[in-house]
């Protein structure tokens, strides 16, 4: 469902339980209780709507009985000079390894009475707790003591989900449609070629771009191949008029322009202000769209025809309606869903899952056929109302998960097998190589996620009243590049969160660049 905090288990869907064999060695009467429960004191200290303070006692008997276990298997294997393994004394194991044993005792108590602890509690535990182990002592007389705290999923009553009526999307493509759809298509294999003339609206620069506030330079890029269209977008804010201020721009011009940064921008002083975007151009380039010969229609993954082409093309803009239909469904149901959901969400917790929410919407894009340059454009706006974006997602989240439970919906083999396939179809990449992308970058809990999510939303629908309106083709507006006019992240102290995660949109995506950046690859070639 919504982005979560890697990498081993997604813990806002569900919380891993690690079961510990607390039977002795040899003691078959507790060969059938392996998990015997721990006698614990816990009290719970409710600290807003997401987050718990619990104070947890785990009883003598108990750390005795953990001792216990550890040394009956030290005395089985250990080597201590002058004792052949497994005929050492009982107790000289004690006194030799009793520091050692402490460690690992008190570290196996921990994990199993915290785990046991919101267990009991029946707390939906959202992320890792914040433990200081090295505070926690393990007494030698007495039980054994800890605070720590740890965020949740929130109680709320499940809205009322069945029978909504939501606007579908509708649309017969034609023929103009494809023809449009085609060029863009085209323009991924095109070539750029150098202009005399002064530049226009659609063509391409290559300029260096430099953000300043007042006379401090910001960020940097050299050699940015950028098409001219209304809006430049990035990282943390966007050119407005882009195409107004490049207009008429030739070899050795410098235009100068104001970037507004989002409130979201990792450079926190820097938020919601105005600086000066410096774009110097090199070079102005027109777009040279290749031909349809039987041999590019070959290179396209054996199309054999123009009429094959096309026919793809459609099927194309059909998965991408399908996702605007699934998309503005969600957001229709979601917004009737979270209408009453009015709990504050932690900043550190928005922060930390910010990411995941980007990696999820870019599995989303791919799947349903969407361009490099689209999810640039899309994961842009996403950085740009990071915090916003992020506690809805994490809203709709918490709600379609507890829809999940009620209607036992949940992920199987098939469903992964079909989500990554699409995701190859369109990157053109093996169905072997994205599961291991994937895996590679902890995105499969974020896929489960994505299919629960898929899953209850069609739940939802099969209830749903459906009133069809006129789907309208998004006409190619944004110029998105991935460069940050406030700096990158890591670059910007403010910027980095505890627990900071590199950003794998480009791994996510395959080759990140946009379509521009495609041209000007193949005019190198």
């Amino acid at each position: 469902m919504a982005p979560n905090d890697p990498p081993e288990s997604d813990p806002i869907l569900r919380s891993d339980e690690t079961d510990v064999d607390m039977a002795l060695p040899g003691d078959d009467e507790e060969s059938d209780d392996e998990q015997q429960s721990l006698d614990l004191n816990v009290s719970v200290e409710k600290r807003g709507a997401c987050q718990r303070h619990l104070t947890v006692s785990v009883s003598r008997d108990d750390i005795n009985r953990y001792f216990d276990k550890e040394f009956s298997e030290l005395v089985e294997k250990a080597e201590v000079p002058g004792f052949r393994p497994g005929h050492t004394p009982r107790k000289l194991i004690e006194t030799r390894f009793r520091k050692d044993v402490s460690e690992r005792v008190k570290g196996t108590l921990l994990m199993d009475a915290i785990g046991q602890a919101t267990d009991d509690e029946d707390l939906s535990v959202i992320s890792e707790p914040d433990l200081d182990v090295d505070a926690v002592k393990l007494p030698d007389d007495g039980p054994m003591t800890f605070e720590f705290d740890v965020e949740v999923r929130p109680e709320f009553d499940v809205p009322q989900w069945k029978g909504l009526t939501v606007n579908k999307p509708v649309r017969e493509f034609s023929a103009s449609d494809v023809d449009a759809q085609l060029k863009k298509v085209l323009a991924r294999y095109g070539r750029l070629v150098p202009k005399d003339e002064a530049a226009e609206p659609g063509d391409y620069v290559t300029i260096n771009l430099s953000f300043f506030d007042g006379d401090k330079l910001l960020s940097k890029a050299e050699e940015e191949v950028i098409r001219i269209r209304p809006t430049l977008s990035f990282r943390d804010g966007k050119v407005t008029d882009f195409d107004k201020l490049m207009a008429g721009a030739a070899v050795g011009d410098t235009r100068q322009g104001k970037a507004v940064l989002s409130q979201d921008a990792p450079n926190i002083l820097l938020r919601g202000k105005e600086v000066t975007a410096s774009f110097e151009v090199l070079e102005v380039k027109r777009l040279e769209l290749p031909e349809l010969t039987p041999e590019f229609l070959e290179s396209l993954g054996g199309v054999e025809s123009e009429a094959d082409l096309r026919d793809m093309i459609k099927d194309n803009l059909e998965r991408q309606l399908e996702y605007q239909q699934h998309q503005q469904a969600r957001e229709q149901v979601t917004a009737a869903l979270t209408e009453a959901a009015d709990w504050d969400l932690p900043p550190e917790m928005l922060k930390r899952q910010s990411q995941r929410e980007l990696q999820r919407a870019v599995l989303e894009l791919q799947r349903s056929g969407f361009s490099n340059d689209e999810i640039q454009t899309h994961a842009n706006e996403l950085r740009q109302h990071s915090a916003e974006s992020t506690a809805r997602a994490l809203k709709e989240h918490f709600i379609l998960e507890r829809i999940a439970e009620d209607e036992d919906i949940d992920a199987d083999e098939a469903d992964y097998n079909a989500e990554i396939a699409l995701i190859a179809a369109q990157s053109g990449d093996s169905v072997r190589r994205v599961r291991a992308r994937l895996e590679k970058s902890g995105m499969m809990d974020a896929l489960h996620n994505q299919i629960i999510e898929r899953k209850v939303i069609s739940r939802i629908l099969d209830h749903a009243v459906f009133n069809e309106v006129p789907y309208e083709l998004e006409s190619s507006e944004t110029e998105a590049i991935d460069q940050a006019a406030g700096g990158h992240d890591d670059d910007i102290p403010e910027a980095k969160p505890e627990g900071h995660e590199e950003d794998e949109t480009k791994d996510l995506a395959g080759e990140s660049a946009t379509d521009a950046d495609a041209a000007g690859e193949s005019s190198e070639a």
